[in-house]
């Protein structure tokens, strides 16, 4: 996701936006936060969370055209946890940011919960995002002038939460960073940075939680702790995940798998315990 797409995510919708948070959490620390936080409304994995029909983009580079994504089609269950595999520039991403309503296609429609994206305006795009989706960024982008707690704070008090802070000091609390709250992104490692980028992004509950290669600029063992905390949060939580990820013992974990290459899905396999 480059940084242009990024600040749209956070900057589109001053009223509502979900902005990113990042996460790294022990599993106990896991199994407590999603305990404490209100269980959605379950939803059957017949209902489609994600619908993209024929979807492509077309960028110009050097002058010529340069067709990003060609034909993409897939549904994705509500509850899925769908892993996005792929080499670099395979369209991994640019697809997570069209599902996420940062960019539009150049051809083709996708429906999230049952809002078709594509032709919203900015300004409908940014609610919807702001009240359906979490997003997980490789690089973190937590804002470096607020702290830990009042980067987590952000979305809630956008959304006029009264009891934002507490929340947020709760959030940090069950991703093991009660004591670094007050620290800026600065004085955070890479793992606390990114516990703390989960934290937001989950703030707000999100039905649909996007992750771009959230484990990319961390070691393995934090890395693993990311990833636990976001499959605990698809099972627990009822939430979907779509996880963009060049590890194959990453997708592994997904109920699904899709591989893109040039643009195109190459395969679609059932993982551990999903139907494709």
């Amino acid at each position: 996701m480059n940084r242009g797409i990024s600040r749209r995510f956070f900057q589109s919708a001053p009223d509502k936006s979900n902005l990113s948070l990042e996460a790294a959490s022990g599993s106990d620390a896991d199994r407590r936060l999603f305990r404490q936080q209100r269980i959605l409304p379950v939803c059957s994995m017949d209902r489609v969370m994600i619908s993209v029909r024929g979807l492509g983009m077309r960028l110009e580079s050097g002058g010529r055209p340069v067709d990003v994504l060609t034909g993409v089609s897939l549904e994705v269950p509500a509850r899925q946890f769908l892993a996005v595999a792929g080499p670099s520039g395979s369209g991994k991403s640019t697809l997570l940011g069209l599902i996420a309503g940062l960019d539009q296609p150049t051809t083709g429609r996708i429906v999230v919960n049952g809002v078709e994206l594509t032709g919203l305006g900015e300004d409908a795009l940014a609610r919807f995002r702001g009240d359906t989706i979490g997003y997980v960024f490789q690089s973190f982008h937590l804002i470096p002038t607020l702290t830990a707690l009042e980067n987590v704070a952000v979305p809630l008090e956008l959304a006029a939460d009264p009891d934002a802070l507490e929340r947020a000091q709760a959030l940090l609390r069950e991703v093991g960073l009660e004591e670094r709250a007050h620290h800026y992104p600065v004085q955070l490692s890479g793992g606390e940075q990114q516990r703390v980028a989960v934290a937001r992004a989950v703030a707000r509950r999100p039905t649909l939680l996007l992750a771009d290669e959230p484990t990319g600029n961390l070691d393995s063992a934090t890395g693993k702790q990311i990833i636990d905390l976001l499959v605990a949060l698809n099972h627990n939580l009822g939430s979907t995940l779509v996880l963009v990820t060049h590890d194959p013992a990453l997708a592994a974990l997904a109920d699904r798998m899709i591989t893109l290459r040039d643009g195109r899905i190459v395969s679609d396999e059932t993982g551990n315990g999903g139907a494709a």
